[in-house]
């Protein structure tokens, strides 16, 4: 995928792994179950589409027509696609970005993941954000010991406040994938 984040190409990835669809199931799944770090629908949807398809990593199988409806393709995830899924995802699940909605798209498609996948993928965004705090911390008292009122380093306590969150919900999960207490699907259901 071309672009850094794809969001909509990699949803596009994860729901085609369940089975093959056209654009307006996809698009319709996406809205109904909510995936709100997708914007810009259905314009986004279709180029990515067609970026995936141009690359190889979906393929037209079929095109439908029902009565006076337009024709519909339908599109499948090729053995390249599913490589670049499960990279891209488990990328994007240990590397923390300052853009929020990355980790989100993440999280909501981790179930494309083997567990062990995504749980060795979480342990080292944990263990990258505990290296993130531990800089913070040591930025923020070095200002503070320089003289400047912490009035006025506030959003850096409020940036770690949501990254010491961040951590914390990833070991809670961890925990309970360790202890069996969430079903693990292979695929994203659609």
């Amino acid at each position: 995928m071309a672009r850094r984040h794809d969001l909509v190409g990699l949803t596009v990835l994860a729901l085609l792994t369940v089975r093959a669809a056209h654009p307006y199931e996809l698009h319709r799944f996406i809205v109904d179950t909510h995936k709100d770090y997708i914007t810009g629908l259905p314009r986004s949807l279709y180029h990515a589409i067609e970026r995936l398809a141009g690359n190889e990593l979906i393929v037209p199988i079929k095109t439908d027509r029902e009565g006076r409806r337009p024709e519909r393709t339908v599109y499948e995830i090729t053995e390249d696609g599913r490589e670049e899924l499960t990279t891209r995802l488990r990328q994007l699940l240990e590397r923390p970005d300052p853009d929020r909605r990355v980790f989100v798209a993440a999280v909501s498609l981790m179930g494309c993941l083997p567990m062990s996948d995504a749980q060795g993928a979480l342990r080292r965004r944990a263990a990258a954000i505990e290296g993130i705090l531990a800089g913070m911390d040591a930025h923020r008292r070095g200002l503070v010991d320089s003289g400047l009122p912490e009035v006025l380093l506030l959003e850096v306590e409020y940036e770690q406040a949501v990254k010491k969150a961040e951590l914390d919900w990833i070991r809670d999960l961890l925990g309970r994938l360790d202890r069996g207490e969430l079903d693990w699907a292979p695929t994203t259901p659609m």
